[in-house]
Parts: C-alpha cells; sequence; structure tokens
C-alpha cells in the first residue's frame, strides 16, 4: 500500500480494535455490571450502587492518546471527588504490562485502575468489560468514557477530554438526560454510515487509484455533510499525497481549517501532523501556511495544554522558519510531557534538541 494510503487508512481507524455485532447499549440505558479481572489500584469497585455517579473509562497500555488523557481524568476525579472514576485496561496484548504501567504513572494516575475480565486464551477485545460495555456501545475507539448518573444510567458518552462540561452539568443536576439521548442515537447512526464507508474505502484503496478513493469521500460527504468532519482530512490527504493537486488540496485544507474543524482540536492536529511530520514528505510553503494556522487554531482551543498539539504546532513553526517560537513552543511541550512515558518525554526533548542545534547553525 502506498503511504499516502496508508496514512489515510490511520486516519480512520485511529485507535480502534476489531468489532461484531449489533450496538444496543446507549446514553440513556441502564449501565451494564462491572466485570473485571482484578483491580491494579485504588478501592474496587463490584457494582455501580444507586444514589452514586461514576466515571468508567476505557483505555490500554499500547493506546498514546490514552496515556495523555489520564492525568486530565486525574484532575477530574480531584475536581469532583463525589464521582467515582475506575479506569478499565481493555483491548491488551499483553495483561502483565498493566501493573507496571500503572505504577510508574503513579500520582498522575489517581483514581481505581482494574483490568478486564479476558477468557484464558482468548483475545483483548473478548474481554467482559469489551463486549458488554465498549461493543455493545458501538465504541471502536479508546480512550472512551461512560458517564453514570444516581440512577444507574449511563448520561454520556465520549473522549475524556471531552468529559469536563457533562460531568459539571451531571454534578450540578442539570444534565438533560433526553437530549443527551437523541444525540446518542444520532451519533450511532452515523458510526453505522462510517463501517459501511469504510468498506467501499477499502475497496478504492485496493484499486490503487486516488481518484477512486476521493470520488468515494465526496459522494460520502456530498449524502451526508456532517460526515466531513470525519472525512475531511483523508480528503486533503488524497488530494495532496494521491491527485497530488497542492492548490485544490491548500483551498480545501483552508476551506477545513476555518468552516468545518474551526472548534476540533484533535482533527486539526491531524491536519498539522500530516503536513510536517517527520516522516511525512516534504512540504512546499504553502501546505507549511496551512499546517501552522491549524496547528495554532487547534493550540487555541486546548488553551495550550495539549502536549501532542503543542509539539505539533512547534514542528510547524520550525519548518516554517520561525525558530525561536519552534524552541518556545517545544519548551512548553516538554514542559507538559511531565510525568508521560519515558519514550514520549524523549522524542519531545530530542526534537527540542534539534531546533535549538538549528538555532544556532543560523
Amino acid at each position: 500500500m502506498k503511504m499516502w494510503m496508508a496514512l489515510i487508512a490511520g486516519v480512520l481507524t485511529l485507535g480502534s480494535a476489531p468489532r461484531v455485532g449489533a450496538e444496543h447499549l446507549g446514553v440513556g440505558d441502564p449501565a451494564p455490571a462491572i466485570q473485571v479481572k482484578e483491580f491494579v489500584k485504588g478501592t474496587p469497585v463490584t457494582s455501580l450502587e444507586k444514589g452514586k455517579r461514576y466515571v468508567v473509562e476505557f483505555w490500554a497500555t499500547w493506546c498514546g492518546p490514552c496515556r495523555v488523557t489520564i492525568p486530565h481524568l486525574t484532575e477530574l476525579q480531584k475536581k469532583h471527588p463525589d464521582f467515582t472514576f475506575v479506569g478499565v485496561s481493555v483491548w491488551e496484548q499483553d495483561q502483565q504490562k498493566v501493573k507496571p504501567f500503572v505504577e510508574q504513572m503513579g500520582e498522575k494516575m489517581a483514581y481505581t485502575v482494574a483490568m478486564d475480565d479476558v477468557p484464558a486464551g482468548g483475545g483483548g477485545n473478548e474481554g467482559k468489560m469489551a463486549k458488554s460495555w465498549m461493543e455493545a456501545a458501538g465504541q471502536d475507539g479508546i480512550p472512551a468514557a461512560f458517564l453514570i448518573d444516581k440512577d444507574g444510567k449511563i448520561a454520556w458518552i465520549g473522549h475524556p477530554m471531552q468529559l469536563e462540561e457533562p460531568l459539571a452539568k451531571v454534578a450540578a443536576g442539570t444534565w438533560d438526560l433526553t437530549a443527551a439521548q437523541a444525540q446518542s442515537q444520532k451519533e450511532q447512526a452515523e458510526r453505522l454510515k462510517m463501517r459501511e464507508l469504510q468498506e467501499k474505502l477499502g475497496k478504492a484503496q485496493q484499486s490503487g487509484d486516488p481518484h477512486q478513493l476521493l470520488t468515494v469521500l465526496d459522494e460520502a460527504i456530498t449524502a451526508n455533510p456532517s460526515m466531513e468532519a470525519n472525512l475531511g482530512v483523508p480528503k486533503y490527504m488524497v488530494l495532496a499525497r494521491g491527485v497530488k493537486d497542492s492548490t485544490k488540496a491548500q483551498t480545501y485544507g483552508n476551506h477545513l481549517v476555518d468552516t468545518v474543524l474551526k472548534n476540533d482540536a484533535g482533527p486539526l492536529n491531524q491536519l498539522a501532523w500530516s503536513i510536517v511530520a517527520p516522516d511525512a514528505p516534504k512540504a512546499d510553503a504553502g501546505s507549511v501556511k496551512l499546517a501552522l494556522k491549524a496547528a495554532q487554531r487547534a493550540d487555541e482551543l486546548t488553551q495550550g495544554k495539549e502536549l501532542a498539539i503543542a509539539d505539533t504546532l512547534a514542528r510547524a513553526y520550525f519548518m516554517s522558519g520561525n525558530r525561536a517560537k519552534a524552541i518556545e513552543t517545544q519548551q512548553r511541550a516538554v514542559k507538559l510531557a511531565a510525568g508521560a512515558p519515558p519514550e514520549v518525554a524523549r522524542e519531545l526533548q530530542q526534537r527540542l534538541d534539534e531546533y535549538r542545534k538549528a538555532g544556532k547553525a543560523h
């Protein structure tokens, strides 16, 4: 598979695991039972008691985005001590890595942690929690969090970085469960369409024809404009890497940054990183300018607190020739990585050293 096709496949399946079966669990439904193999840290939670509120979050040791969200969950647990946070490790390739990982995280992971109950000889996606929670709710990616109200019902499902607002509203008693349920059903329908689309994209990718792939993406966006939020970055990559039409790619990229992805930091960061990543093809000045614009907006949306976005922004500054801002921003990324796995901190420091060295040479 050509590199640009592999990158597109990665965008569409990032953080996912194999999934089978139909969705039957959603917002407004009673939360499933807690069925874990072992509690690694904190006070064990064997059942979800009525009258109490919980956050059940799913993660894995191999999942980079999961590592980034762990300190954020710890902050929320401290801010909302009346909620019980339970982090459940799922989809693990080797569960023996869980305990050392949790020990390494230390106080950065200051809430209850457990391992999924995986049958002997079974795969990570065959665990009881993986099936009764994640698969049942159609959650194909991690990290994923479930917010449980006092009635034992699921009040919200989503990415942990978006948990703060619904958590505060549930705490204050102002959460509209009916509206949240309607939104959840809409999102489930969109996920079903996305899986159907992925089958078509798979066939187009096998053909090796970027124009065929572009046609499938355009048809999907025309049929359902809301899907452009998910398909915009892959479409940009097909234009830039497959069709190799720099003018159309930059025009479309600016359209994404200015409208479709304007308030969505994650895809903005994906767009920018696809251009400035160290292993990406050499980008022209217009593309780098687009990456810088996307990264700046993503950094603004996250208030400069996301290390991955700060890292991307620093790279964009560096490639645009602003070494001083690159160094300043990468220093922030390194600082944000305090407590992160050693390999993450090491990679960030290496890039900072690269920018400093280039600055001195200049």
